[in-house]
């Protein structure tokens, strides 16, 4: 059985595993009396192989990776969350029910199987022991000789290969913590003075934009590449109608499908944050992100808009955040969408209300998450005037109008389309807020987090994400001018591609005393 949905067919089933035929020769080889324990012990580890591999599919389908035995068990908890977010309560108790009952009956069920079919193997024990000889030596034969039928191998070890590479995964993640205590204790910028962080941005409003699941796929497919470069190109000229420049290029995420907060925080702290382990390690430490340099100045307020949080978050005291809004504190009276609490429109509306259009207020440097292209994109809002977004009891009617995530989900072009339609929303929403109510201190950096799942990426495992630097004042783009970026908000497929750990210092290098006009 294979671990990845795309890998199931019949010629998967009918492959010779050396892993079967060293089964069956140990189970004949034992005396009788630890024969059946044998069978049962086998049993049990054949179902939970059997569950592994389970798991591994619904984790290549939205992560583009295998299950980590060590680091991602607290996501089984956050998947829980999706789907009672996505598809309410009852849909929650039948997934989490019928995973358990899958669970037992798997192990219930091949325990039973293996112990009856070593009790065959020793009633007919001849027979059993030829047959086993047999299949050796055909498995070494198909071996040796390279037989394949339809591109497969006849003889495979491929569950022990993976599993040695689990035991692998085991080692390397236990011994990534030492190798990021070493890195997150280099920082360029810890002995730097307060007067001397940020100094190309005093008296600038600093917006730092996160939006979800923008990936490189929804530039690059030919099948949303029109649409979406459409919209980039519209948002681009209407920017420059209100005085606007942007400059655009790639980030590599650590992650892609899902784990927003993992590239959030490679992002802000100049670490690969690339697993929970690291996350934690990174959240219980002293490390300074780019948020806490802001307010380390005293010359910013430091907020957040992070409409997908519904819950405590003690991590944003870590952030460098003086004030969180978070789903419950933005006024929003109106539906979810999905998964989505609140639409990226009114929560753009809601930081203009709530700090960003305040009288005789200090500079901002806020994180903004745009949560409405979060899957599974059904359904999602749509731009209406913003004079009528009100408390946002508007968007039950357009909730209404839009579809339905269970349909949608059965096609597979489907939910690309609705992907697609998504980005556009919230590049929409983005460019019409700077449109509306930017001026002259206004400096927004907005980016993908990483790549949508599988099923919209068509199986690739790229992790480029699009970042874009909107201002109106020249000297601010002029300080990032060696960086090779693209003029507009559409970086073209040569554009520099970093990885998203390197924009911290960089940035802090580019907008500090010495600058970096013509440093690539």
């Amino acid at each position: 059985m294979p671990n990845r949905v795309e890998r199931v067919g019949v010629d998967a089933f009918v492959r010779l595993p050396a892993e079967a035929v060293l089964l069956a020769a140990l189970l004949l080889a034992l005396p009788s009396r630890w024969r059946r324990t044998g069978a049962a012990v086998s049993g049990v580890l054949l179902g939970l192989l059997i569950v592994l591999k389970l798991v591994d599919m619904g984790f290549y389908q939205v992560l583009a990776r295998p299950f980590d035995l060590v680091l991602d068990w607290i996501l089984l908890d956050d998947a829980t969350d999706f789907v009672r977010e996505s598809f309410g309560r009852g849909g929650q108790v039948l997934a989490v029910a019928g995973a358990i009952v899958l669970f037992v009956a798997l192990l219930v069920v091949m325990t039973l199987a293996t112990v009856r079919l070593t009790g065959l193997m020793a009633r007919h024990r001849p027979v059993a022991v030829r047959t086993t000889l047999v299949l050796g030596v055909v498995w070494i034969t198909c071996v040796t000789l390279g037989v394949r039928v339809t591109g497969v191998p006849v003889a495979t070890r491929g569950t022990s290969e993976m599993l040695g590479n689990r035991v692998e995964q085991v080692r390397a993640g236990l011994r990534d913590a030492r190798v990021f205590e070493k890195e997150a204790a280099v920082d360029a910028f810890a002995k730097t003075p307060p007067d001397r962080l940020l100094t190309g941005l005093r008296g600038k409003d600093v917006l730092f934009t996160f939006i979800e699941s923008y990936g490189r796929v929804a530039i690059d497919d030919p099948a949303m590449a029109g649409p979406v470069d459409a919209a980039l190109k519209d948002g681009t000229r209407r920017l420059e109608d209100a005085g606007f420049a942007s400059r655009s290029g790639w980030l590599k995420s650590p992650v892609t499908g899902a784990g927003s907060w993992l590239a959030h925080s490679t992002f802000l702290s100049g670490l690969w944050i690339k697993n929970q382990q690291r996350y934690r390690s990174l959240t219980t430490s002293d490390r300074m992100t780019l948020t806490k340099y802001f307010r380390k100045t005293g010359d910013w307020r430091t907020v957040g808009i992070v409409p997908g949080v519904r819950r405590a978050w003690p991590e944003g005291e870590f952030f460098g955040l003086d004030h969180i809004y978070d789903s419950e504190h933005l006024g929003y009276h109106g539906p979810y969408f999905s998964w989505t609490p609140v639409p990226d429109q009114f929560s753009l509306e809601a930081f203009e209300r709530l700090e960003h259009g305040r009288k005789d207020r200090e500079p901002i440097m806020a994180e903004i998450i745009l949560a409405s292209s979060h899957n599974p994109w059904s359904p999602i809002a749509h731009m209406i005037d913003w004079d009528d977004l009100g408390d946002g009891s508007v968007f039950h009617g357009i909730k209404k109008e839009g579809t339905d995530p269970k349909e949608v989900w059965k096609d597979p072009e489907k939910v690309r389309t609705e992907y697609r339609r998504a980005i556009e929303y919230s590049l929409s929403s983005i460019t019409e807020w700077v449109e509306r109510y930017g001026d002259e201190n206004t400096v927004l950096v907005f980016l993908g987090d990483h790549q949508p799942v599988p099923t919209v990426t068509a199986g690739s495992t790229d992790k480029d994400v699009p970042v874009t630097i909107v201002a109106k004042d020249p000297k601010v783009l002029d300080r990032v001018a060696g960086w090779g970026w693209t003029d507009g908000l559409k970086p073209a497929p040569d554009a520099p591609r970093w990885g998203m750990d390197k924009f911290r210092d960089r940035f802090m290098t580019a907008y500090g005393p010495r600058g970096e006009g013509v440093r690539r």
